[in-house]
C-alpha cells in the first residue's frame, strides 16, 4: 500500500512538472515564421513609395545583426536613452527626414543625426561616421545596415505593439 502511494505521488510530481509546460505550450502565440508572409517582409525602400521585399533568410541574419549591434539600447525596438522615441513605425514616420523607409534608416546608421534632423548625433549613436568610436560599426557594410533596416520595419508586423512600444507594455 505504500508503495502505491510513492508511485502516485512520483506520477503527481511528473505531472505537475509537465502540465504547465503543456499550457504554456498550447496557448503560446502562433510560431514566428508563420508570420513570415509578403505582406510582413515588404517595406518602404525610399520616400518615393518604391518597396522592397525581403526574403526571411535576410530577416533572420538581419535579426542576428540587429541582436548583436543594436539590441543593447533598442531591445524590444524601445530606445533606452530617449523612452519618447521607438523604433516603431509612427515614431520613424515622424523623424526628420523620415526613418520609416529602408533608405531614411540606412542614411541615420551611416550619419546620426537628432530625431528632429537639426544635428548630429554620431557623438552618442553609433554609425558609420563615428566607427573610430563605435567600434562594432566597422563590421558592418551597406548590405549589412540595409538588412538591419529591414528587420527594424518587420518587426512591428510581426511584433506588434510591443515593438517600441516602451515602458507600457512590459
Amino acid at each position: 500500500m505504500a508503495s502505491l502511494f510513492a508511485s502516485l505521488g512520483r506520477s503527481l510530481i511528473k505531472l505537475l512538472i509537465v502540465l504547465p509546460v503543456i499550457i504554456g505550450l498550447s496557448i503560446s502565440s502562433p510560431a514566428m515564421a508563420a508570420q513570415w508572409d509578403a505582406e510582413t517582409l515588404t517595406v518602404p525602400a525610399g520616400t518615393g513609395g518604391q518597396q522592397v521585399t525581403f526574403t526571411e533568410s535576410e530577416i533572420k541574419s538581419a535579426s542576428k545583426l540587429f541582436k548583436s549591434n543594436c539590441a543593447t539600447c533598442h531591445n524590444q525596438g524601445v530606445t533606452k536613452t530617449n523612452q519618447n522615441v521607438g523604433l516603431d513605425l509612427e515614431a520613424l514616420s515622424l523623424a526628420s527626414p523620415a526613418r520609416d523607409n529602408v533608405d531614411g534608416l540606412v542614411e541615420f546608421l551611416k550619419n546620426p543625426m537628432s530625431y528632429d534632423g537639426e544635428y548630429s548625433i554620431a557623438d552618442t549613436h553609433p554609425g558609420i561616421s563615428s566607427s573610430d568610436v563605435y567600434v562594432q560599426m566597422r563590421t558592418l557594410n551597406d548590405e549589412d545596415l540595409r538588412l538591419i533596416a529591414g528587420y527594424i520595419l518587420t518587426a512591428e508586423k510581426v511584433q506588434g505593439d510591443q515593438w517600441g512600444g516602451g515602458k507600457i507594455y512590459f
